[in-house]
């Protein structure tokens, strides 16, 4: 079979069958072009072999493309030769056991305590946007909630009484989160002073709402997260999930149990929280080379 045809064979497959989204989609076509691209002899399914898979991620290495790019790739590829079988339209064994390129693990980007401390300090409250805005900064920090969990956050999770956020994390797994006494003081503001103030709002539910009465999405938080950054002279490239990164490290940092920080960010994993120790080794590793350096 012409290769072109069973590619697009495997696209109906991927659509209808699997339903993959429109995104994934279009990121195979563009892999499909790119291995074209390294083997434009290959007109046929009869001319695909098991040495596609090294010679792929070979010519790829190269070039110089990413380990995580390649990774991606040659999981398309696999899955695509995987078809070809399993539809009969390959008649001779192309899967064998495939070494993925190892992606090295990123250690997240997290701000100081100082850092933080400018970050609040720069958002003024001079109008309705600042006081939300520096209302949702406070919580995300003193808490380390996702910022899908920040922005879908409603007044039922609020016990203002207590200083508790209850969420429904992923796997719709519920924990509790302490809210600290000057991070609610911001949030009563907005709250009080804000959004019970506003003529219209859409869905009552919702905590953090845009001045059009709806809930606030993760994009405009991401804009204004940088521009306060930027205002506070920050050079790191953070986003919101920063916030939860460096409410982990801090935690850390000051000597919490890694359990407890693992419950307090909905880990499913204690491997996953266990990243953070790497930041914290890391601190203490320039702290100590620093102090060697002055002797």
């Amino acid at each position: 079979m012409e290769i072109n045809e069973a590619f697009e064979r495997y696209l109906q497959f991927c659509m209808f069958e699997k339903q993959l989204t429109n995104v994934t989609i279009t990121d195979y076509k563009d892999d499909f072009k790119k291995f074209l691209y390294y083997f434009p002899n290959i007109k046929d399914t009869d001319d695909l072999s098991k040495d596609d898979f090294d010679n792929f991620t070979f010519n790829q290495s190269i070039d110089e493309l990413s380990e995580k790019t390649i990774s991606r790739r040659i999981t398309f590829l696999k899955g695509f030769y995987i078809f070809l079988e399993s539809e009969k339209i390959v008649t001779k064994d192309i899967i064998d056991n495939i070494e993925m390129p190892k992606t090295p693990k990123k250690l997240p980007v997290y701000l100081t305590k100082e850092e933080v401390d400018r970050l609040l300090d720069v958002i003024p409250l001079t109008n309705k946007n600042h006081i939300r805005n520096k209302a949702m900064v406070e919580i995300m920090y003193c808490s380390g909630l996702r910022v899908s969990e920040l922005c879908s956050l409603k007044m039922k999770q609020v016990n203002v009484n207590e200083r508790i956020i209850t969420v429904l994390g992923k796997g719709k797994k519920e924990r509790s989160i302490p809210i600290r006494e000057e991070s609610l003081k911001y949030l009563l503001l907005y709250i009080n002073e804000v959004r019970n103030k506003l003529k219209l709002i859409v869905d009552k539910s919702y905590v953090f709402l845009n001045l059009k009465g709806k809930k606030i999405s993760r994009q405009y938080f991401f804009i204004e997260i940088r521009k306060y950054a930027k205002m506070a002279g920050i050079e790191k490239e953070i986003h919101p999930h920063s916030l939860r990164h460096s409410f982990a490290t801090h935690l850390l940092e000051n000597g919490a149990d890694l359990r407890v920080v693992q419950e307090l960010l909905g880990h499913t994993n204690i491997e996953t929280t266990q990243i953070y120790t790497h930041l914290t080794n890391e601190k203490i590793l320039n702290e100590y080379d620093q102090f060697w350096k002055k002797k």
